[in-house]
């Protein structure tokens, strides 16, 4: 081998020993499917020969593996080409699968074809999911091509059919010969009935249908062959035929042969008339369609049901729920049961995914026991979900009950590679008239009550209440309305005013953001804050609220009289925004774009967020005190109320909470409270550290806090929230 200008593999050399392996790991695996397909196809061809045929399938499906972007129209179109190849059998399709599925990633992985100096390998959960994509569209594939050979094939034996009724017709009217000629030769099954339905003869491909001419013994008639499975209306359509009122009619219909066996077949019966038009005879042409029926049945079963539980799926449950709700399963009301499992995902955590497998499978055998008829359905829809169904005029009661039953079920471990692993789980019940809710509906119902089971505690089931659903749905919709508020400008500040309780000068404000909402009106921060902050917008609306208080401190300090303290202005941070690593940048960012010294700015922290955090989490809090902005530790006594954790903390202020001083609000004073925040105010006073009450709102109790030493207070006594302009008037009122 040469060497290129580094000492390594020329391009095109190392080129073409990549194209060589890819060719090699492509054969390898074109082989095992061989040998896993070979077997169950209808195929003429040698093992060898269909293994060669299958190289160039093979080759597409390891080029779709690691197509950027991804397509998977090829497996499609290899799909198509397996039905080519005469891949037909019921029991193919599941051997193609399965062989993609067990030995397309080991055999082509996208990592040993893309990997290379500027390119990442393709993780293992990524190259896992691309394969099942190509499944289903190979799944897709294959069976739109099925169709179409069956449509073709029907069509063909519908022109046949045509023919031998037509040449049957005339053979009847000018020569029986003629007539013997094509019945007997037909390929397919030809028979001829009385129109009191006596069987009057048949031709030998009817015979082989239905297992030898012996089925056919002498004074057999038509009637006798009813099926449970025929289609509704077939006996009256037949009738319409024997008397006169139709031509013909075509059907699928099952039959018993002698041995019990059931064959499967498209009928075409036709009404022969004699010359002047009066029906005389039938004309029954038939075609064998049981392999066929066997493979859409097969077909059927793994589009609706579960692969891993054998449970129903979404998709067969959503079907059966669809026609209990539209009424055409006869059920005058329905309940539908939604089960998660409570901490599924530490199973696959800690055990695996095949563990989680095998625990889920137990838990599809337990739930599939407790239906207690077979009008309750229970599906595996998805992970560890379960949805479960029940219809009849007790469906209130019936949902109830299988919700405890699942629940009873589930009680006992479940012993999974070795270990006892306890399985908890969270039920919503619903349950209505079949006619009057709809499919969207009842599922958002029911997951909205599964998961207040989940927050009650779970291990529990919660029947719907139309309030609950109410406000998670109004939650849901102000969340999906949060990004686009904060464009559209829809928020704004209120600020209350913080006094000095030694004189009653206003020192400052507190921000207090507001949402204008377009539908519900002006929203406190209590219906939003906590909605962005499960959603993370809290930090570029924290910002924001920073940026416009800054703004508005600046404008009050501009508007003040040179010899007057400048006006102070307290912003909360939330826990998203404590831990967000640009607290500290931005909030320099922020009072430089502003003109406002740090002094002139207090972060408010709530006692919570603080409590039992490390010394990285303080971190950004001692940058910003340093920096001489003031940090207030908020809603003080909420969480343990340990005044000895305050000495490492970098704060100037505490912020009281209004729970210990409503006692002091009017006489008599209670003396517990006074004694409790006079405790407080001394011992923080000991640590260099202000006090600010919040919700003051009487004379009495102002005066109260004034006397215990307390510095501020801010409350409805003073002022409520309010524009800021109305602050700078208060604070020129009390200067004066």
């Amino acid at each position: 081998m040469t060497s290129g200008p580094g000492g390594g593999p020329r391009p095109e050399e190392s080129t073409a020993e990549s194209a060589a392996a890819e060719e090699a790991r492509v054969r390898r695996f074109a082989e095992v499917w061989s040998r896993a397909v070979h077997p169950v196809t209808a195929t003429a061809m040698t093992p060898a020969e269909f293994e060669e045929r299958l190289v160039p399938l093979a080759a597409r499906l390891s080029a779709a593996l690691r197509s950027e972007p991804f397509d998977t129209a090829p497996a499609y179109e290899v799909g198509a080409a397996l039905v080519d190849v005469q891949c037909t059998e019921p029991e193919a399709l599941p051997a193609i699968l399965g062989a993609i599925d067990s030995h397309l990633v080991p055999y082509c992985p996208p990592a040993a074809a893309t990997a290379g100096p500027m390119t990442e390998p393709m993780a293992e959960d990524e190259a896992r999911a691309r394969c099942t994509r190509l499944q289903h569209a190979l799944a897709a594939g294959f069976v739109r091509e099925l169709r179409e050979r069956e449509r073709d094939q029907h069509e063909a034996v519908s022109r046949a059919a045509e023919a031998a009724r037509t040449a049957a017709e005339r053979a009847l009217h000018a020569s029986e010969a003629k007539f013997q000629a094509v019945f007997e030769g037909a390929v397919i099954g030809v028979g001829i009935c009385g129109l009191d339905g006596e069987i009057l003869v048949v031709n030998d491909a009817m015979a082989r249908m239905f297992g030898g001419m012996d089925f056919f013994r002498p004074g057999r008639n038509v009637n006798e062959f009813v099926h449970p499975d025929d289609a509704p209306g077939v006996h009256e359509t037949y009738r319409e035929l024997v008397t006169g009122r139709r031509d013909h009619f075509r059907i699928e219909k099952p039959h018993y042969r002698d041995d019990g066996s059931v064959l499967w077949t498209n009928l075409t019966v036709t009404l022969l008339r004699d010359s002047a038009g009066a029906p005389q005879y039938q004309l029954t042409l038939a075609e064998d369609v049981t392999e066929h029926r066997l493979l859409r049945e097969r077909l059927r079963y793994e589009a609706t049901h579960d692969e891993l539980t054998g449970l129903p799926n979404r998709t067969l449950f959503l079907e059966r729920l669809d026609k209990v709700l539209a009424g055409e399963a006869g059920a005058e009301r329905f309940g539908v049961c939604y089960l998660d499992l409570d901490g599924f995902k530490s199973v696959n955590d800690s055990l695996g995914h095949i563990a989680g497998d095998r625990l889920l499978k137990a838990v599809a055998d337990r739930l599939q026991d407790c239906a207690a008829s077979p009008d309750e359905l229970i599906a595996r829809v998805g992970g560890d979900e379960f949805l479960a169904l029940v219809t009849g005029p007790t469906a209130q009661q019936d949902g109830t009950a299988l919700a405890r039953r699942m629940l009873a079920a589930l009680e006992e471990p479940v012993r999974v590679d070795g270990r006892e692993l306890l399985v908890r789980a969270s039920i919503g019940v619903v349950d209505g008239p079949a006619d009057e809710i709809g499919r969207a509906e009842v599922l958002r119902s029911a997951d909205i009550t599964m998961y207040r089971a989940k927050a009650a505690g779970g291990n529990r089931y919660e029947l719907a209440d139309a309030d609950s659903n109410a406000r998670v749905i109004a939650r849901h919709s102000l969340t999906n309305g949060l990004p686009a508020a904060l464009e559209r400008g829809e928020f704004f500040i209120e600020y209350q005013p913080l006094v000095r309780l030694a004189d009653g000068t206003v020192r400052g404000a507190e921000a207090l953001v507001r949402w204008l909402h377009p539908k519900h009106g002006v929203l406190g921060p209590d219906q939003f804050i906590p909605l962005a902050e499960d959603t993370g917008l809290i930090v570029p609306l924290g910002r924001w609220v920073l940026e416009q208080a800054a703004r508005q401190a600046r404008d009050w300090q501009d508007a003040a009289e040179d010899d007057t303290d400048p006006l102070r202005v307290n912003v909360n941070l939330s826990p998203c925004q404590l831990s967000h690593p640009s607290l500290v940048s931005d909030t320099v960012a922020v009072l430089e774009n502003a003109g406002l010294c740090p002094s002139a700015l207090c972060l408010e922290v709530t006692e919570n967020d603080l409590i039992g955090v490390d010394e990285d989490a303080l971190r950004p809090l001692r940058q910003l005190a340093d920096l001489g902005v003031d940090i207030a530790l908020d809603d003080f006594g909420t969480g343990y109320s340990n005044l000895s954790y305050l000495r490492r903390l970098p704060v100037s202020t505490l912020k009281l909470d209004r729970s210990f001083t409503r006692g002091m609000q009017r006489a008599p004073i209670d003396p517990v409270d006074v004694k409790i925040v006079e405790g407080i105010v001394s011992l923080a006073h000991t640590l260099d550290l202000a006090v600010t009450v919040e919700g003051v709102e009487t004379a009495v109790q102002a005066e109260c806090l004034r006397g215990l030493g307390c510095d501020t207070a801010q409350g409805w006594y003073y002022a409520r929230p309010g524009p800021p302009e109305r602050l700078h008037t208060l604070a020129l009122a009390d200067a004066s």
